[in-house]
Formats: structure tokens, sequence, C-alpha cells
């Protein structure tokens, strides 16, 4: 088909979906039409360099954001070469086209990257980005990314899959800009709330390094204060995967309790609420699977060192995470938590190409340092009062998000109306 051909078909798509199936005042059309441009991101693999400009993959798109940590750089040249096919603006939406499929984000800023096999959706503008990032996460979108998925061994879509996805909107922009703005505010909230998180959490890490941080285990301590083992300060235990291939021990509903993987503690902030999957009561009492106690630090100590988050609800794990329950009580769990924030992880692991990795015996004789009792009780007074503040922020999070969720397929699809 040429592209004449293609263009007027997608055009007869849109007259043909201007029936019943759409709410009145609705259309449809495919990507290609509704966006300036289509495109994705180099196939090459640029050089990396040490000055440069950021180059930008699927794996950096998470949670609706860009992780910029395990981005690398590549040369001025190579970066402009990369722009001449696609370069990103502010209003663009980018979504990871290889690997996990589907992790979408809307670029609200002037961008200085370049990107390699993402999805390129050229907007023009706010209105038009805003709706199809809210498109491209609701199930609408999301249920059409995964059913057009190829490749056997690594999952991904393609550029022309991408192009022809079909997309609903009302006609009138003012409309759009309603739904969208209704969809915004409660992202506005959240990313407040989440800043306001980060900022807590960075001045307890700051009060922790003022009280504690120039203490190491080998200097003259305080009167009334020690070097302890964290394994015997801590009962500290390993959690457990059942067989993979026995699918009724896993569930994605809420049944059993809740099984933390290293991808949720990535997806978590200072505490936990949510993971991707279940374990049954049934595969925890099958496999002796430890249960971690609500407001228990956890820690993961393999593929990814270091991962740290505070637990809200009875759980369970796998075997690449450490929980740890103190023994006596007199260390809270923000104490060791941001103790282990502090540690660097790295000189304590074996590193090869494939896996960096602490084993439990490490993390057992890790050596602490204990304050004094009554300097623990007035530190902890002072954490605690900050570590609730965030949690009141996360429970909120969680609040807006469920709330958001509910609402974006229906005002999505036109089922409510917004006034505009």
């Amino acid at each position: 088909m040429t592209k004449v051909q293609d263009k007027k078909q997608n055009k007869d798509n849109v007259q043909t979906h201007c029936n019943a199936s759409l709410r009145d005042g609705w259309v449809e059309m495919s990507a290609d039409r509704y966006c300036i441009k289509v495109a994705d991101g180099t196939h090459d693999s640029p050089k990396k360099t040490e000055e440069g400009k950021l180059l930008i993959t699927s794996k950096n798109i998470k949670n609706s954001k860009l992780d910029m940590s395990s981005a690398y750089k590549i040369s001025i040249q190579d970066y402009e070469d990369v722009n001449k096919r696609s370069k990103v603006d502010k209003w663009d939406v980018l979504l990871s086209m290889i690997g996990t499929v589907g992790e979408v984000c809307l670029i609200d800023k002037k961008p200085d990257f370049a990107i390699k096999n993402v999805g390129l959706f050229k907007c023009g503008n706010e209105v038009i980005a805003k709706w199809l990032y809210y498109y491209l996460i609701s199930s609408v979108g999301r249920n059409y990314i995964l059913s057009r998925l190829s490749g056997t061994t690594q999952k991904y879509i393609t550029l022309g899959e991408l192009r022809k996805m079909p997309i609903k909107f009302p006609k009138n922009p003012e409309e759009q800009k309603a739904i969208a703005g209704v969809l915004s505010s409660f992202d506005d909230k959240i990313e407040l709330l989440r800043e306001q998180n980060e900022t807590l959490e960075n001045i307890g890490q700051e009060v922790f390094k003022e009280w504690f941080g120039k203490y190491k285990a080998e200097d003259k301590l305080p009167d009334g204060w020690r070097v302890g083992i964290l394994g015997e300060e801590f009962e500290i235990q390993i959690g457990r995967t059942p067989p993979r291939k026995e699918d009724q021990w896993f569930s994605s509903v809420p049944i059993g309790k809740k099984w933390i993987s290293i991808k949720d503690i990535g997806n978590a902030g200072t505490y936990i609420f949510n993971t991707l999957e279940y374990l049954t009561n049934e595969a925890i009492q099958k496999f002796n699977i430890p249960i971690i106690a609500e407001d228990t630090t956890i820690l993961s100590f393999k593929m990814t060192v270091g991962k740290l988050t505070i637990t809200t609800e009875d759980m369970v794990s796998n075997e690449a995470i450490a929980q740890m329950k103190h023994l006596t009580g007199s260390l809270s769990s923000e104490f060791i938590y941001l103790y282990l924030k502090n540690l660097d992880f790295n000189s304590l692991g074996s590193t090869s190409s494939i896996v960096t990795a602490i084993n439990s015996t490490i993390i057992k004789n890790l050596k602490i340092i204990i304050p004094e009792r009554k300097v623990l009780e007035k530190f902890d007074k002072i954490i605690q009062s900050i570590f609730k503040k965030i949690k009141n922020n996360s429970e909120q999070i969680q609040t807006l998000s469920k709330t958001r969720d509910v609402f974006l397929p229906k005002l999505m699809s036109g089922e409510v109306k917004v006034n505009f």
C-alpha cells in the first residue's frame, strides 16, 4: 500500500468509527494521523563516551518517568545523527518498545537526549500530548500494546503497530483539554507529595549523618556506644520462591500475601504498599516462606544490591531480599533503614559481568555502630516524626493513584462527562 493509499485508508477509518460505538462528538483515528509524526529511535548502538549527550533506551522509561541513572553518554556527532531521525521535543510522548514494552513517559520539559529503540509520538502541543499519554496508560491503550507484541525470548512492538494504533478522542479540543486537566490534577498532587517525601527523606539522612555519620567501627566511640554485628542484633531471614512452573502458587490478584521482588522495591519509595504478585497462603505454608511483619526494613542483596524499603503490612518476598527484625526492639526500623542507606554495598559484593551480589553471611556479619540508649531515643523522636509524615504522604499517594485509575478508563472512553 502506498503512503497516499495508507492516508486515505486512515481517513476512511475515522469515518467508519464515527458511529454508535463512540460517544457523540468523538472520533477515532490512527496514531500517525493523530500525531504530527510517529517514529522510533536509532537501531544502532552508538559507542559510550565520557563526555557528550545521554542516550535513552526503553529500560530508562519506568513508572511514567525517565530514569537517567543507567543511561550512558554518546558523542555529540552520534547525538546529532540520531536526532536527524528522531529528535525529542517538549510535549512529545515516549513509549518503551522492547523488553518491558508499554512504559510511557510525557516530556513536559525541554529535553536534551537522544533515543534508541523507543517509540516517539510527536504531538506538538500540551493538550494532544496529555491526551495521548493518558490514552496509552489507560486499559484501552495498554491492551492494544500487549495484543500487538512480537518476539519469543524478548518481547517488542513494531513501529508499524504503533503508527496504526487507534486513538479515540473528542473532536472538541476544549473537551480534550478538560478531561486531560482532571487527570493531570491527580498527577500534579501525586508528584507534589512525592517531591515532599524525597525532601523529607533527604532531611532524615542529613540528620542521621550529623548524629552518627562521622563514626566508623574502628574509631573510638563515645561512652556507652558500641560496635554490634547485624546478625546478632537482628533476626535476618531470607525470602523464597515457589517453583515457577507451578502457577497455582502465584496470583496477580489479592490472594494470600503480597510477594515482594526487587522490581517491587524499585517501584516503592521509603515504604512499600504494592507488589506485582501475591503468594497463596497454601504456598507460604508448603514452602515455609518467612512472613515479613509490618514495619520491617527489607534489603535487596542480589542482582540489584542495596535497595531498601519498609513494609506497611505482613508480606513475603523472594530469595533476593533480606528482612531485618530487631531482636530487642531498641533499634528502630527507621534507624537501620538510614544506617544501611549510608552503607557502600559496592565495597562488600563480588562483581561479574552478570551479577553483583552479597550473600546472607556477609549481611549477617556486617558491623554496625550502636549509640547509647538515650541518644537513640532522642534520635528516634526526631526521625520518627519525619518518617510518619513520609508514610502519611505515601498513603495519600495510594489513594489518589487508585482514584485516578478508576476514573481514567471512564474519562478516556467518554463514559464519564466533564464540563468544559
